[in-house]
């Protein structure tokens, strides 16, 4: 299977979903289409991925634009899309529906609830990875996921196809260490009110990558 990746910023890579496509054996491409301007076609994508990122959805850029009609195109041919923060935005703006401010800033480690009945083995309560202050309404037809104790849409699963989550369970320790000495300024406002020592002390819950790979699992059967 061939997966295609959109980065978005340098310091926000696939992390364990790498680990996940090179234990299936699959291809993955990683696209930077806010430096380069490429995207794939629908016709060689099996699987899509976007990542995060500090732009908004909501920004006038043409690339921004033809990234949700690629979500479009993969969603009528029924290809499975993985979503992670400003991606789970971008699926659910593609799908018609609004991204707005949070009420809170969430920057660092905070649980999430799990809002649907156990169909994929995931836990009650989770220990995530947040790095947001916009928030997506929930598309029509999809089931909310989880939930934090400030922002009640964190993710979304639609038709055995498509996830989104607001917040990370992509980064392993590295992944979590770039993330913070390139991006610690955007720390600050967080309702959370970790330093970035606190965040880098933090590790990495053992339990995210299950998490993980059973959802890519699960749109992918």
């Amino acid at each position: 299977m061939r997966i295609n990746v959109l980065q978005h910023t340098p310091n926000e890579g696939p992390g364990m979903i790498q680990d996940w496509s090179q234990n299936h054996g699959h291809q993955m491409y990683i696209y930077h289409p806010y430096q380069f301007g490429y995207l794939p076609t629908a016709s060689e994508t099996d699987m899509l991925v976007i990542l995060g990122g500090p732009m908004s959805p909501n920004d006038d850029l043409d690339w921004i634009d033809q990234e949700r009609q690629l979500i479009l195109e993969l969603i009528k041919q029924d290809k499975p899309i993985f979503g992670v923060c400003f991606g789970a935005q971008q699926m659910a703006k593609a799908l018609g529906k609004k991204i707005t401010k949070s009420p809170v800033k969430e920057v660092g480690w905070a649980p999430v609830y799990r809002q649907t009945e156990e169909i994929f083995g995931l836990p009650e309560k989770t220990t995530v990875l947040h790095w947001h202050e916009e928030m997506f309404e929930l598309p029509d037809k999809a089931q909310l996921l989880f939930s934090s104790d400030k922002v009640k849409n964190q993710g979304f699963v639609i038709n055995h196809r498509m996830v989104g989550l607001q917040f990370h369970l992509e980064p392993k320790a590295d992944n979590v260490r770039e993330m913070v000495v390139n991006d610690f300024p955007y720390i600050k406002g967080s309702v959370l009110n970790q330093t970035k020592e606190d965040i880098l002390n933090s590790p990495v819950p053992a339990e995210n990558e299950l998490i993980l790979n059973r959802l890519l699992d699960y749109i992918t059967e």
